[in-house]
């Protein structure tokens, strides 16, 4: 049996950076590099291109960039992959990665995809209340687009066991993706729940990459970190017992410490005692979080307690559209021209009557974080953004905020400066709502190609 296990973040997001994967590829020593790339409406947000764009494979658009960044070194060093960059399509992109490697000249490497956690055509038979609102999610029926649920770790392993070099999932938990190779490599059994307790808060720790490094902690005189713009991603020593020694990768930028690891630990965490997780309930209570080392933290005695019969499900539905611009005012009385823009706004868009379940207009620099809460004593800004947005049920009506903002440019307010819209200045809503439905109703399926 492995003693330790050494596994890396290769990305915490869809838009991630790939340098700092490439590093832990090249650098870091690794066993597994695991790449989480998926936010609660990915998978939505995928079917609605998939639905426009019939050339759209349905996988991470950034699949082939993180993969021809790694594979050399992970090939080279024989550092098994595992990644939910399958979105709506884990066997597609299993077999694209096949193609990568025979690109590179590279035969013999198995590729498993994860598929089973789209359940969009019966999720509404198997569900019957919306956990946010409590209402019946058959209220969904006609603004449904998907619905996949979270999976566990354990058809990763059987991929594992099977001979797998690159794992490729859609729906799997983030904690998951991390977990599987210690169940693998430590022989965990799915009910050993105190040791799965660990290794889904291990985890939890690695899933969002620089966030255990420093990424999104520097508040210079306060926190401050060595250099922000070169973070490495964290790197996990894992030994049997479920402890591990959180570190990154030597010559990189930001750093581990206790703080670090606390701030993560703490992440999207609503009860620290129960953590819920497809494969385990995780108690972070218990923790034990010390620094050993520089850039070396030991993470132990994390605990877990049995799982939920059911499993969490992501419903993405239609919920209109939402048009948005943008346009500036600078220098003295800068403040005032803006609030006379509004004024100008809001009375056009009741001449053109538009219908919209919701206006906003707010000056960036000003109240557009706290809204009705900005002090009434505010410093004035020396230049203001104003910020249009509406959300209607149609994309028409949406049409009309960027029609009546390019307005402003010869009949507004003196000295309006006006942006040049490159881009569609509508976008769709997808509304995320959430369930729960019996594991049983779950199957995974693990498909096998071989470079």
């Amino acid at each position: 049996m492995t003693r330790t296990i050494r596994i890396g973040s290769g990305s915490a997001w869809w838009g991630d950076r790939v340098e700092p994967a490439v590093i832990n590829a090249e650098r870091g020593k690794l066993d597994y590099l695991c790449f989480e790339t998926m936010a609660e409406a990915t998978v939505s947000a995928a079917q609605v291109r998939s639905r426009r764009d019939p050339c759209f494979p349905g996988y991470d658009t950034y699949l082939e960039d993180r993969m021809r960044a790694v594979l050399p070194a992970c090939v080279e060093q024989g550092i098994r992959i595992i990644s939910n960059q399958g979105w709506i399509n884990p066997k597609g992109a299993a077999q694209r990665v096949t193609e990568l490697l025979r690109e590179m000249g590279v035969t013999g490497v198995k590729v498993a995809a994860v598929t089973g956690s789209l359940i969009t055509d019966r999720v509404l038979e198997l569900t019957d209340t919306i956990l946010e609102n409590g209402q019946p999610t058959s209220s969904l029926a006609d603004t449904l687009i998907s619905a996949e649920a979270y999976m566990g770790a354990e058809p990763i392993v059987e991929a594992l066991k099977n001979g797998a070099q690159i794992v490729i999932t859609g729906r799997v938990a983030d904690p998951s993706i991390f977990m599987a190779p210690m169940m693998h490599e430590f022989g965990w059994e799915a009910s050993d729940y105190e040791r799965l307790g660990a290794g889904s808060g291990l985890g939890h720790l690695l899933e969002c990459g620089a966030q255990v490094t420093g990424g999104y902690f520097a508040d210079p005189g306060f926190k401050d970190v060595d250099e922000p713009w070169n973070f490495g991603f964290p790197i996990a020593e894992v030994s049997a017992d479920g402890s591990a020694i959180l570190t990154k990768a030597e010559g990189t930028g930001g750093t581990v410490n206790v703080r670090t690891v606390k701030e993560q630990l703490l992440y999207e965490v609503h009860d620290p005692a129960n953590y819920i997780t497809p494969d385990v309930v995780v108690d972070f209570t218990s923790v034990n979080i010390e620094e050993v080392g520089p850039d070396q933290v030991k993470v132990s005695n994390l605990r877990g307690k049995p799982r939920t019969s059911t499993l969490k499900v992501s419903m993405g539905c239609t919920e209109g559209h939402i048009g948005e611009d943008m346009f500036f005012y600078a220098g003295p009385g800068a403040l005032r021209r803006a609030r006379l823009a509004k004024r100008i706004l809001e009375e056009r868009f009741r001449i053109v009557k538009l219908d919209a379940e919701e206006i906003r207009i707010d000056f960036l620099g000003m109240n557009a974080i706290h809204g009705d809460a900005t002090p009434t004593d505010a410093p004035e800004p020396y230049e203001v953004a104003v910020r249009v947005a509406a959300r209607t049920k149609t994309r028409e009506e949406a049409m009309k905020v960027g029609r009546e903002v390019d307005g402003m440019a010869v009949s507004g307010v003196a000295q309006t400066g006006k942006r040049v819209p490159h881009q569609d200045r509508t976008r769709e809503v997808i509304g995320v709502w959430s369930a729960l439905v019996p594991r049983e109703h779950v199957k995974a399926h693990v498909h096998y190609f071989e470079s």
